[in-house]
C-alpha cells in the first residue's frame, strides 16, 4: 500500500524542514503534523518527548505514511533511537522513521576548517548531547560547543523576528557562544525555527563564521536515502499534494504557519491521545 511522506514536529519549526524537502522533491505527497497543543518539547523530559513523538508517529502510520521525518530536533534527540530500535520492529519493520540530526552531522565535516563547531538549539537538544555524539562518530576531531537559546522560539512565533528585541537576543547568544570557543568557524542552527532569524544572525555573527541551517541538508539526505532504498521510494505516492494537521486550533496554526511558509494553507485539527 502506498502513502505520503509524514513530517512531524512539536509545533511550527518543522515547516522549514518540510519547505526544504518540497523544494527539492516536489512530486511527492506530504502530510505535516504539528503537536502544537503540547509544544514546546524543548524543556520536557526524555520519557515525555518519547511518548509524545511515538503517539505522533503511530498516528501518521495510521494515516497511511510509510516514511516519517521527525522535523524536530528535540524529538530527533530524545525519541528517534528508541522508536527505531524498540518500536519499529514490532509495529512494522517495513516502515521507517528518520531524524534531522544525522544529516547535519554528515555534512559538517566539509563545512569547518578549524574543526571547532558551534550549536544553537533548545535546552533539550543541547542537554541531550546528540549533536556532539553524532558528529564525533563521523569526525572524532571536531569539537562541538552548544548553548540553548530559550527565547528565540517565542520571538519567532510571536512574529517579532524583525524587531529590535530580536537583535538583542540574537547578538547576546552569538557573543556568548563565540566567547566559549573563539575558534568556532561553523554554527549549526539546531532548531528548525531558527532559520527565520537568519537575517539577524548574519548581521551579528563575526566575519568568516559559516551558519548551517538544516533544511537543505535534510532534503538532500532524504533524496539520497530514497535513491539508496528504491523499495521505500516505490511505496510513496506522487501527486504533489501536502496536507496539514495540528493538535491545536487550526486557525491559529494557519496564521502562524505563514511566518514559515509564506503561503495560505488549509489545516485540520487532529487528536493524538
Amino acid at each position: 500500500m502506498k502513502g505520503p511522506i509524514g513530517v512531524f514536529d512539536s509545533g511550527y519549526g518543522g515547516l522549514t524542514i518540510l519547505h526544504g524537502i518540497r523544494q527539492l522533491l516536489p512530486d511527492y505527497d506530504y502530510l505535516y503534523l504539528g503537536d502544537n497543543a503540547r509544544a514546546p518539547y524543548g524543556s520536557r523530559s526524555f520519557e515525555v518527548v518519547y511518548q509524545f513523538t511515538r503517539q505522533a508517529v503511530l498516528k501518521l502510520f495510521d494515516m497511511g505514511c510509510r516514511l516519517v521525518i521527525l522535523g524536530c530536533n528535540t524529538a530527533s534527540a530524545k525519541a528517534l533511537r528508541s522508536i527505531q530500535q524498540r518500536d519499529l520492529p514490532q509495529i512494522d519493520p517495513d516502515r521507517r522513521v528518520l531524524g534531522v540530526i544525522r544529516p547535519t552531522a554528515e555534512v559538517i565535516g566539509s563545512l569547518t576548517s578549524s574543526r571547532h563547531v558551534g550549536l544553537l538549539a533548545t535546552e533539550g537538544t543541547v542537554k541531550s548531547d546528540s549533536y556532539r555524539l553524532e558528529i564525533q562518530k563521523l569526525y572524532p576531531d571536531i569539537k562541538v560547543t552548544g548553548i540553548a537559546c530559550p527565547l528565540w522560539v517565542p520571538i519567532i512565533e510571536n512574529n517579532e523576528a524583525d524587531s529590535p528585541g530580536a537583535d538583542y537576543f540574537v547578538k547576546k547568544r552569538l557573543d556568548q557562544l563565540m566567547r566559549l570557543d573563539p575558534e568556532i568557524d561553523a554554527i549549526i542552527l539546531g532548531c528548525t525555527h531558527y532559520p527565520i532569524l537568519m537575517p539577524k544572525i548574519l548581521k551579528h555573527i563575526q566575519p568568516g563564521v559559516r551558519i548551517v541551517p538544516q533544511s537543505e541538508y535534510v532534503a538532500e539526505s532524504l533524496q539520497r536515502y530514497l535513491e539508496r532504498h528504491p523499495e521505500m521510494e516505490r511505496q510513496l505516492t506522487k501527486s504533489g499534494h501536502c496536507q496539514y494537521y495540528t493538535t491545536e486550533n487550526p486557525d491559529k496554526f494557519k496564521e502562524t504557519a505563514q511566518i514559515f511558509l509564506h503561503e495560505q494553507i488549509n489545516v485540520r485539527h487532529i487528536d493524538l491521545e
